[in-house]
């Protein structure tokens, strides 16, 4: 258990990432019929001495493609991460802020599932996922998940298998989205990243190619990848449950004690190695949501598959200044990414 001090810092960097205000896209596109299958796009803005003058005459811009993190739970929607997004299209990169489904809760696991921020015009799924239909409820869900509609039920973390579909349906369609609605994107320059439960998506997207052979959303070859930045990842399973990672979430998403390890070597990244893409953690040494081990034991699984896994660890910093704008740390971050993108 994190000591006291170790809490209220953690509080006070948590209030700080969630104290700007949510940023509107450029643009946003749907990749299927539920409401949560959409993405934002923003448009690189340059502006901060990151974009070669060689690629800036070109017009074009690496694609940054983030994924939320939130323990995989309803009340965190990719508005918190806007800020994060607007940063990172400040510093010259074309960003693709992805949304996908979330846990429900115990009040209303058996009905329909949390609304995203906004409206999307219905489309068709890529294929790639199971694509079942459901109505979303009325009402957006909040930044800080103050409209989660659990009355006071404990939030289940993720969705099985929807939560997945949904990362592999975007990423599927996300070339033919980013053309069109970033025409200045290079798509053959994609990173991938995402925070904390983000993260561990961001991993797993990175590996379906190393999947079981019956799994729905295996590819039969790597993705087109500059590189992955997953920034304080839920990223090894076992350990995160030891560690009682928020609140036994990993447990959550595979459905529970009776499906954890039958469903492990499809959704833990720690057992889908080596993926031979370029691959960053980024950990701060005082995050006391997702503790240093959870990273550091999936790069010894990675050193063990016989891949080199960059971790960069990050004095007096906690879970939530890796998405801060106004933090230091988010500027390591957009560095790690500009290495892999550039």
């Amino acid at each position: 258990m994190p000591d006291q001090a170790a809490a209220a810092r953690d509080a006070a960097e948590e209030a700080s990432a969630l104290s700007h205000p949510p940023v509107a896209p450029d643009a946003t596109a749907a990749y299927g019929a539920h409401p949560d299958q959409v993405i934002d796009f923003y448009a690189p803005r340059g502006g901060a001495g990151h974009v070669p003058s060689g690629a800036e005459a070109a017009g074009t811009a690496p694609l940054v493609v983030v994924l939320h993190g939130g323990a995989w739970r309803s009340r965190y929607d990719r508005r918190h991460v806007t800020p994060f997004a607007d940063f990172l299209a400040r510093r010259g990169f074309a960003v693709a802020n992805v949304e996908y489904r979330r846990g429900e809760t115990d009040a209303t696991a058996t009905g329909s599932a949390t609304g995203s921020t906004q409206a999307v015009a219905a489309g068709s799924g890529s294929g790639s996922g199971s694509g079942s239909a459901e109505a979303s409820a009325a009402g957006a869900v909040g930044a800080t998940g103050s409209t989660d509609a659990s009355g006071g039920a404990t939030p289940v973390a993720g969705r099985w298998p929807e939560t997945f579909d949904d990362v592999a349906a975007a990423l599927d369609a996300l070339p033919a989205l980013a053309r069109e609605a970033l025409p200045r994107a290079d798509v053959n320059r994609t990173v991938l990243t995402g925070h904390s439960a983000g993260g561990h998506l961001a991993l797993w997207a990175a590996a379906r190619h190393l999947l079981p052979a019956d799994a729905a959303w295996r590819t039969d070859r790597p993705a087109p990848l500059r590189g992955v930045v997953a920034l304080a990842p839920l990223a090894d399973f076992e350990v995160a449950e030891k560690l009682a990672v928020c609140e036994g979430a990993a447990r959550q998403l595979l459905g529970g004690d009776e499906h954890f390890a039958l469903r492990r070597p499809y959704a833990d990244p720690s057992l889908l190695l080596p993926t031979g893409i370029a691959t960053t953690l980024v950990q701060g040494r005082t995050d006391v949501v997702v503790p240093q081990a959870v990273a550091e034991s999936y790069a010894d699984a990675a050193a063990k598959a016989g891949e080199v896994v960059g971790l960069t660890l990050l004095e007096d910093v906690g879970h939530f200044p890796l998405i801060d704008p106004a933090a230091d740390a988010c500027a390591v971050v957009a560095e790690e990414i500009a290495q892999l993108a550039w």
